[in-house]
């Protein structure tokens, strides 16, 4: 769809986080179906696995030394491409350990 935000995952191939990282995309294409242009896979290494709306890196596992809960990454998306929005049960904090 042109026009709507697009999404990038960049995974480590090294430590085999396709499955997440298309797992991650299914569940964003799901709850954003409407929202967005799409969601690409791209391969890497070094550990790394990035989540970018268009340009602007939303999730960085180097950064946070984690990974994202959905919860987490469903709010984080949803506030670059429908701020407002109310993601149901995505919207209830996040337990921090």
């Amino acid at each position: 769809m042109a026009g709507l935000p697009k999404v990038e995952i960049t995974y480590c191939t090294r430590c085999r986080w396709l499955l997440r990282a298309a797992w991650t995309a299914q569940e964003l294409l799901t709850t954003f179906e409407s929202e967005l242009g799409g969601v690409t896979l791209i391969p890497g290494t070094g550990g790394v696995f990035d989540v970018r709306v268009d340009e602007d890196t939303v999730w960085s596992r180097a950064d946070e030394g984690r990974f994202p809960e959905m919860k987490e990454l469903k709010r984080l998306v949803r506030d670059r491409v429908a701020p407002g929005r109310d993601l149901g049960h995505s919207d209830t904090p996040v337990k921090t350990r």
